[in-house]
């Protein structure tokens, strides 16, 4: 039986994840003007509606300033709507438009359209069902 240095095991795992999320970054950055961070609070916009700024900010690792920032750039682009809270109107509320929930579902989709492109190409079956097995150990190891 073959033993397993889990030191070299982890480096190889994070050296070969950290490629493959830069190569993901970079194919859905292409024709946006969006930054990384940008494209980022977006996505948790979407997933994790009426939010406020600070929250948001927090979430991202931003500064408010930046946050209020970026916001604004997605308020210009029709992508949010800041409403004020009904139970406390000192709160403003962040919550995407169809227009912004369009753009973010289209990222979506062609992050997995190029992943599952790239799988269908560059990997055997046998690849493809070590990958499948995957994922359980990689959700378990996100836990």
């Amino acid at each position: 039986m073959t033993v397993i240095d889990e030191t070299e095991l982890a480096a190889g795992l994070k050296r070969a994840m950290s490629r493959l999320l830069k190569i993901l970054r970079r194919e859905i950055r292409k024709d946006d003007s969006f930054s990384l961070t940008e494209l980022s609070a977006l996505g948790s916009i979407y997933k994790h509606a009426g939010l406020t700024p600070s929250e948001l900010a927090t979430r991202e690792k931003v500064t408010n300033q930046s946050m209020s920032q970026i916001l604004n750039k997605f308020e210009e682009r029709g992508f949010i709507l800041k409403t004020r809270s009904d139970e406390d109107r000192r709160k403003i509320l962040i919550t995407m438009t169809p227009k912004g929930k369009t753009f973010v579902k289209h990222k979506i989709h062609k992050k997995r359209a190029w992943l599952a492109e790239a799988i269908a190409q560059k990997t055997t079956e046998s690849e493809q069902e070590t990958l499948h097995k995957a994922i359980d150990i990689l959700e378990k190891l996100a836990r």
